[in-house]
């Protein structure tokens, strides 16, 4: 393993996205993806990483568009966890298959499925070098994965939260994609990236109130995650304005 004091962040809390997992298909989970992202993650834990992951549930289904279709926002929301824990066993799959120890641990306990979520127990796998998936949200309708993943990387004393975006290589003043003239930001504050909507507010605001640095980048180009955690500047940095 790696010197781990070459790490600028050594404990991080990944925040992917459902959608990140499809790849060119219009829904559900590309194996082929799915394990070079497996392999990607072995290469970053064996530089001395502890890596925790929340991962959405969009590439199955959003409770917002369960709305749509008549179900009522409650019930959709905990269908859309349902699909977060689709994603986390995929994942906790090909990471096995890399030869990885991985454990899932979820917001709405399912015993014969993952671990509940319990603070220690996942400081605990994190020391001994395991990956640790978070499903199921926070476990309560009208809340985010992304709420989610700030309050995992917070409870789990994470050096940083990490955005990982498709094919956005951090935070613009305009979507990139439709306005080629938008603006990138190498470094915000909490209270500027608030407006941009580039996350869930409720999110910013706990990461604001615990200090906990957000890096928003691309996830296509794997390599990313490694060489944040190396230190290299990558995508965009969100911390307090007062911060050195």
């Amino acid at each position: 393993m790696a010197d781990c004091a070459a790490l600028k962040y050594r404990r991080v809390l990944l925040k992917l996205s459902g959608e990140a997992l499809m790849g060119g298909q219009p829904y559900g989970i590309d194996d082929e993806l799915l394990a070079a992202i497996a392999q990607h993650f072995r290469r970053v834990v064996a530089v001395g990483v502890e890596l925790a992951i929340v991962v959405g549930g969009g590439n199955i289904f959003r409770g917002v568009a369960g709305e749509k279709r008549g179900i009522d926002r409650v019930t959709g929301d905990h269908m859309g966890m349902l699909a977060t824990v689709i994603n986390a066993l995929a994942l906790m799959s090909a990471l096995e298959a890399e030869g990885l120890q991985v454990r899932v641990q979820t917001a709405i306990e399912m015993h014969e499925v993952a671990e509940p979520f319990i603070q220690r127990r996942a400081l605990r796998h994190l020391e001994q070098g395991r990956v640790v998936i978070f499903a199921a949200g926070t476990g309560n309708p009208f809340f985010s994965t992304d709420t989610a993943a700030a309050l995992r990387a917070c409870q789990i004393d994470a050096d940083a939260l990490l955005m990982a975006k498709h094919r956005v290589d951090g935070v613009y003043s305009a979507d990139p994609r439709t306005h080629p003239e938008a603006q990138k930001y190498e470094h915000l504050s909490y209270d500027q990236l608030l407006p941009l909507a580039v996350m869930d507010a409720t999110a910013t605001s706990l990461a604001k109130v615990q200090s906990l640095p957000i890096i928003v980048f691309d996830f296509a180009e794997l390599d990313n995650l490694q060489r944040i955690c190396q230190g290299e500047a990558v995508g965009t940095i969100v911390r307090s304005s007062d911060h050195e």
